[in-house]
């Protein structure tokens, strides 16, 4: 581990970053450029005094876990990121095997949406990042590992992962993911993560292993759905996709037409969160 590196790269970084680039409020002046420590130390999910020996070249050797976050809250590229994990005395994730590195220029748009859901998510269906109604909507997957983490693994194998779909439309809804997934397959190849995900779906569901069977392929999101909320109920939104050049990640950004029932659900979500009413 290079310690001075690394505290001097983190700190260039920092400088190189307005609050606005993260989501956060400009605020009052600053008397120096970029974020403050205790702002990145917020955006990891460290704290701030943690944060602040690593960039006075006197901390510990972070995790991978706390270089992934730390990545993220930087807005590094893959290269960067790279450096980041080697300075810190880490093999640079497989870009390959591993979750992926969000991209900076999905985030940046994300970081601009507060007032309507949107998520990333991975061409294995694994929600990256999720703005706050994303998650009161979709549910929380932060603290899932492994194959739980994709949208794909537990929709055909935790039959609760449905309720957030009309029950007229899994049988569509079951088929897209099906389909995404062989995309995703054909450009990783069976001995990537991709692969794993394929094989142990078609050992724990028979059905996952009908619509694989079919070879249905389509890298696509339907522009409306029917979304159930706990409380709220049925909500109908329109879905706009942005994906990166090389398809490997997809933002995807709900809204709800003006004036419109869906848009005053929308506006009770804002406020709901990830409370529930009578909670």
């Amino acid at each position: 581990m290079d310690r001075a590196a690394l505290a001097d790269f983190l700190r260039r970084r920092r400088a190189a970053l307005l609050p606005t680039d993260v989501g956060l409020p400009s605020g009052a002046r600053r008397r120096a450029p970029g974020l403050r420590r205790e702002e990145v130390a917020a955006l990891t999910g460290m704290s701030a005094d943690y944060y602040t020996r690593l960039e006075q070249s006197r901390g510990p050797q972070p995790s991978e876990q706390m270089l992934a976050a730390l990545a993220r809250a930087l807005r590094l590229t893959d290269d960067e990121r790279d450096y980041l994990f080697r300075t810190a005395g880490h093999s640079a994730p497989d870009r390959r095997s591993s979750l992926p590195h969000v991209a900076p220029a999905l985030l940046r748009v994300l970081d601009r949406l507060e007032d309507t859901p949107a998520l990333i998510l991975s061409n294995l269906g694994e929600p990256l990042v999720a703005n706050r109604m994303a998650q009161s909507l979709f549910g929380d997957v932060s603290a899932r590992t492994g194959l739980d983490r994709s949208d794909v693994y537990r929709w055909f194998t935790e039959p609760a992962s449905r309720a957030v779909y009309p029950e007229d439309d899994h049988a569509r809804q079951a088929r897209a993911l099906v389909a995404n997934l062989r995309v995703a397959y054909g450009a990783m190849g069976p001995r990537s993560r991709a692969g794993e995900l394929v094989r142990a779906l078609q050992t724990a569901s028979a059905e996952f292993a009908e619509l694989w069977a079919r070879h249905e392929v389509a890298a696509r999101f339907e522009d409306h759905k029917t979304l159930i909320h706990p409380e709220l109920g049925a909500i109908e939104l329109d879905c706009q996709v942005l994906f990166t050049e090389d398809q490997s990640q997809a933002l995807l950004v709900l809204t709800a037409a003006p004036h419109t029932e869906a848009a005053e659900k929308l506006e009770l979500l804002a406020v709901l969160g990830t409370q529930r009413f009578g909670g």
